[in-house]
């Protein structure tokens, strides 16, 4: 017999996550790219985010052509992509990022691939127009505490702590951000309970 799934957070009811979403609003407009193999990953923290964040628009795809990605990325918004500034052969030039446009969060849209690395690189070369797009680098990398999947790197975040690093970046505001981080720290404690079992 099938589990009864929440249709909000799309896990089974017995590990509904709603009850932890914090509702934290952004000044930026939050767009969050999730690989499909994402989707029902129980270690998952993109929908947690997206759940928290007010207005946020979660599209699950591998590959985004240029016309989903102009209705996705209207011209009303400078729109940066959250990746570190690594160059593959055969991809297209990131557009140069514009230090003055940052000032104005609310005229900002913050692009987050939700993938593992691997499939991340893949969505960009699957994908011309999110190549071309100015890259946000954090400045300062908090250390991570998403304690349940494995990072292959030192810097490597959950999408929830690298996005919510960014916009308190791009808003100059970290404190706003904490109590949602305390909601994924509540998050990767009931994982871990159900990894123990």
């Amino acid at each position: 017999m099938a589990r009864l799934t929440c249709p909000h957070c799309l896990r089974p009811q017995a590990t509904c996550l709603c009850h932890l979403a914090v509702h934290t609003a952004s000044a930026c407009e939050l767009l969050i790219l999730q690989h499909p193999l994402e989707v029902h990953h129980a270690k998952n923290s993109a929908r947690l985010l997206h759940l928290s964040v007010p207005g946020s628009r979660l599209v699950v795809g591998e590959a985004f052509d240029e016309a989903m990605l102009q209705t996705l990325m209207p011209g009303d918004r400078y729109t940066v992509l959250l990746y570190p500034p690594t160059a593959y052969e055969g991809h297209a030039t990131p557009a140069l990022l514009e230090p003055a446009q940052l000032l104005h969060p609310e005229k900002l849209r913050l692009v987050v691939l939700d993938a593992t690395w691997r499939k991340s690189r893949k969505m960009l070369h699957l994908s011309p127009g999110l190549q071309r797009l100015p890259r946000l680098t954090l400045e300062e990398v908090p250390a991570g505490r998403y304690a349940i999947r494995k990072a292959h790197a030192p810097g490597q975040l959950s999408t929830l702590e690298a996005t919510c690093a960014a916009l308190a970046q791009l808003e100059r505001n970290a404190e706003r951000w904490q109590p949602l981080l305390a909601a994924l720290d509540a998050f990767v404690a009931r994982q871990m309970i159900y990894m123990q079992k």
